[in-house]
């Protein structure tokens, strides 16, 4: 046959979906993640902070996890290691403008834009190590508690298994990230730790049961 007149892959719609949303939440989330938020005070865990990012984090784990039930573990991760691609263009491009592009002469904010959005090259291949290694852990964790049931739509327990893998994972993510990011510095990094894991336990147990149920309704309405 000939090459040009090869048929197209076929994808189905809430893939093509997903994957245009996950693509530019990669990229969001480390946007995101110069603005620490607070989340209030909550009874016996004090005062919560943690990363705005997390808010887009969260939906990553909760994308990946809505392919994995309704396309499979192999297209979940394939969808993970794709997401490296705008994660690391992401990151050269902000390297390229703040450090080889010079401002324009009548701009005055170069400074608080290079230290908003500049990282280093540690805290770069943090961030990178823990995308991957989280959210793999977090389709096998997804994919494994369903068993032969991934993507059965009459076997319950969606919502909890969402749950419990993102708990997991996000724990992996922060000590992954923190530990590369600091290890060696003067910082209380299990202090840090400590902080960051509570409040972004709590931001699970709140996101993810309800918009893995969303987004898994929304996959098969899109499909139908």
């Amino acid at each position: 046959m000939n090459q040009a007149s090869a048929p197209a892959p076929v994808i189905s719609r809430s893939l093509f979906v997903f994957s245009l949303l996950y693509g530019g939440l990669v990229v969001l989330a480390g946007v995101l993640g110069t603005k620490l938020a607070s989340l209030g005070h909550w009874p016996m865990l004090g005062d919560l902070a943690v990363e705005s990012g997390i808010f887009a984090f969260l939906l990553l784990v909760v994308l990946s996890s809505a392919v994995a039930e309704l396309h499979g573990k192999n297209a979940a991760n394939r969808l993970v290691r794709f997401g490296f691609i705008p994660l690391i263009v992401s990151m050269l491009l902000l390297t390229f403008v703040i450090r080889v592009v010079p401002p324009a002469p009548f701009w005055n904010d170069q400074e608080a834009f290079a230290r908003l959005l500049g990282q280093g090259a540690r805290m770069q291949f943090a961030g990178l190590v823990s995308y991957g290694v989280s959210q793999t852990l977090n389709v096998y964790l997804f994919s494994k508690l369903a068993g032969e049931k991934l993507g059965d739509e009459r076997s319950g327990l969606l919502l909890l298994r969402a749950w419990v893998a993102s708990l997991l994972s996000q724990v992996v993510d922060t000590v992954l990230f923190i530990t590369i990011s600091f290890v060696g510095q003067d910082l209380p990094i299990v202090s840090i730790m400590e902080g960051q894991i509570i409040s972004k336990l709590v931001l699970s147990t709140i996101m993810v049961p309800p918009f893995i149920w969303f987004f898994v309704k929304l996959g098969r309405r899109l499909d139908a």
